[in-house]
């Protein structure tokens, strides 16, 4: 039997704009951090939303809806790691998120595009062992972030 997952994610508000073309591509072919769930079983996305702007305020709100709709796991998009700087949130909402709405936080959606893992990695930006398991499911390989370019 199928499995269904009902995901919500949440993007940085500076892309707020974004269509979210990069975030359901990966969604479909299990890319990047949607390779955790089997190209088998359905994953269902259940809302879409930004995180309001600094500090996020819409992640006291937004779970919630996506809660009602049957969001099992939050995904806090690639966008909070590669823009420049990375949300200084990201650990908070990380936090947060389970403790208020009892709900899985995922880091990443699509992975990384080469051109900025280039340009962090030339600024250092993900140099602290802390971002080694941050970065890890977008991460992926060259060949595959070349794909998100």
């Amino acid at each position: 039997m199928k499995k269904k997952t009902k995901i919500g994610i949440i993007i940085c508000d500076r892309y707020k704009t974004c269509a979210g073309g990069k975030c359901f591509k990966a969604m479909n072919n299990r890319d990047g951090a949607f390779d955790i769930y089997s190209k088998d079983d359905e994953v269902e996305l259940v809302g879409y939303t930004t995180c309001g702007g600094c500090p996020g305020g819409n992640i006291e709100y937004a779970p919630e809806e996506m809660k009602k709709n049957g969001a099992e796991v939050i995904h806090l998009a690639t966008g909070f790691l590669v823009g420049y700087p990375p949300c200084p949130y990201l650990e908070e909402f990380k936090k947060f998120i389970p403790e208020k709405y009892g709900m899985t936080v995922v880091v990443g959606t699509h992975p990384i595009p080469e051109k900025y893992y280039k340009t962090h990695k030339n600024l250092g930006t993900w140099k602290e062992s802390k971002w080694e398991d941050i970065i890890a499911p977008t991460l992926t390989n060259k060949e595959m972030r070349l794909t998100y370019d």
